[in-house]
């Protein structure tokens, strides 16, 4: 066993692993997470199989950007999990069918890395001997993406980018979270109340030097810090208002 099989058997094993735990865990905190180990350690792979930009762009979105999103997203609903109502058989029935079509449209594929593979033989000596004359940029793979696929590239970015903005204003014009941290106290915010209300509410306790207006978003008990109060920012085990 060659030192590159070795990673790889290593790198396959911990995806294996990873995978498992997202699907068991109950916890959205733990899995959100779980699944940033899991876009990284995929991005570790990509580099042993010399698709390095390949892994920039998986460890950029898939680690960083879709965990901070996800994260964002667990600060309005909250970490806990809801218990499913329905047997999982139909969704393993599912998977499993599925991972049977993926496998067998793979059976056919020619060996990874083979010298006779047909993107070896016509493409790949293309870019090779003539990119640098037709880009004059020293690494092919930079050549590739920034100029034989300029525009492809340039959509790839403009996909990611509208979905980054479009999840930040699903995020912004959400619910509120059930518990908000304002002037260094965490406050419990009543179901219902719009950003709105509360951006009032919080000019007239400003003005007035205290003490909101009656009826507002917040309710006046809900200031103690979640940790001693022995609950979550989010509000799971706290007040309810």
């Amino acid at each position: 066993m060659t030192p590159v099989e070795f990673v790889d058997i290593v790198l396959l094993i911990l995806l294996a692993i990873t995978g498992i735990a997202v699907i068991r865990t109950r916890n959205l905190f733990a899995a959100v997470m779980l699944a940033g180990i899991y876009s990284l350690v995929s991005a570790g792979l990509f580099v042993v199989m010399d698709a390095v930009d390949v892994a920039f762009t998986e460890a950029a979105v898939g680690a960083g950007i879709s965990t901070v999103l996800l994260l964002g997203t667990l600060a309005l609903v909250g970490d806990k999990e809801h218990k499913p109502q329905h047997t999982p058989i139909l969704p393993l029935i599912v998977v499993l069918i599925t991972g049977g079509v993926l496998i067998y449209g793979t059976s056919q594929m020619p060996p990874f890395g083979a010298a006779d593979n047909p993107a070896n033989q016509h493409v790949a000596p293309y870019y090779l001997e003539d990119s640098y004359d037709e880009t004059h940029v020293p690494n092919v793979v930079t050549s590739v993406l920034a100029s034989y696929r300029s525009y492809d590239t340039m959509g790839e970015t403009a996909v990611v980018f509208t979905a980054v903005v479009g999840v930040l204003l699903l995020l912004a014009r959400g619910p509120l979270p059930q518990r908000i941290h304002h002037d260094g106290e965490w406050i419990t915010v009543r179901p219902g109340t719009t950003r709105e209300e509360l951006a009032a509410q919080f000019k007239a306790e400003t003005e007035g030097g205290g003490g909101g207006p009656e009826g507002g978003g917040v309710d006046p008990g809900g200031g103690a810090d979640p940790e001693d109060r022995g609950d979550t920012p989010s509000g799971e085990g706290g007040e309810r208002g």
